[in-house]
């Protein structure tokens, strides 16, 4: 299947396993508009692949996905337009990848923050290179934390251990991750997307139906904490461009 996504994706077929690399490496891949939109518009064609069986997603270069592009929150900030489009895509991203029909394995190869994070929480297999993290800084730079991370996390972990890191935005390393339920495995760094596509293939090789609506008992679950939270998650986040915290902070970081 050819899938019609921006060059920021790349998608290349392993068998029935598909490897999907985020890839603006020069940025540490973090999440610009152009992005955001590939990753609204993945998962469904991931489902619609009818040869595709299980999925690897990882980042290229040293980082997973390292945060938002302060550049798209300068413009959502300014831009009410970009804003309601760029937080209708974040729904999308969220209930897309619930909904994604094959199974999804993160290989985390590096930082991964923010939305990269959030990628992360909505996995469905969890690998991490030893010197990998995790971090949600949505509430530090001013911002309601409204998709994967807080919002799956407490059907990971503890309530308590999801809102000092919701709160916060402090690190949590691959070896922490693993030990409170955010990960699955940690892996030596050279060995993380080895380990994960190995994982994919072994999952494609059981029985499709089997496999596919089995993950679709345990995400509805998942389906039905987030939709009874996303929206009101959304419109605060929406809310949060408008406040002088979240705008000192962009200037801050843009070095205004």
């Amino acid at each position: 299947m050819k899938y019609d996504l921006p060059d920021v994706i790349r998608v290349e077929e392993d068998g029935p396993v598909r490897v999907v690399t985020l890839s603006r490496p020069d940025a540490l891949n973090a999440t610009n508009d152009v992005l955001h939109f590939a990753l609204a518009k993945l998962f469904p064609q991931l489902s619609a692949d009818t040869d595709a069986r299980a999925a690897v997603i990882t980042g290229a270069g040293r980082a997973f996905s390292a945060g938002g592009d302060f550049d798209l929150l300068d413009r959502m900030a300014k831009d009410k337009v970009l804003r309601k489009h760029t937080i209708d895509e974040g729904r999308d991203i969220v209930i897309n990848m619930i909904r994604c029909r094959i199974p999804v394995i993160a290989a985390v190869n590096g930082p991964a923050v923010g939305l990269g994070c959030s990628v992360v929480a909505l996995s469905d297999l969890v690998y991490m290179a030893e010197s990998a993290y995790l971090s949600d800084p949505h509430v530090m730079v001013g911002l309601v934390a409204a998709d994967g991370g807080p919002i799956t996390w407490p059907l990971h972990t503890s309530m308590l251990l999801a809102k000092e890191y919701a709160f916060t935005g402090d690190r949590i390393s691959a070896q922490r991750a693993a030990e409170i339920g955010l990960a699955n495995r940690v892996c030596p760094d050279d060995e993380v997307l080895a380990q994960a596509v190995a994982t994919a293939h072994k999952i494609s090789k059981l029985p499709q139906q089997a496999v596919e609506q089995t993950k679709r008992v345990m995400n509805l679950h998942v389906e039905r904490s987030v939709l009874a939270t996303i929206d009101f998650a959304m419109t605060a986040e929406s809310e949060s461009f408008d406040t002088d915290d979240l705008r000192a902070n962009v200037d801050k970081f843009l070095g205004r």
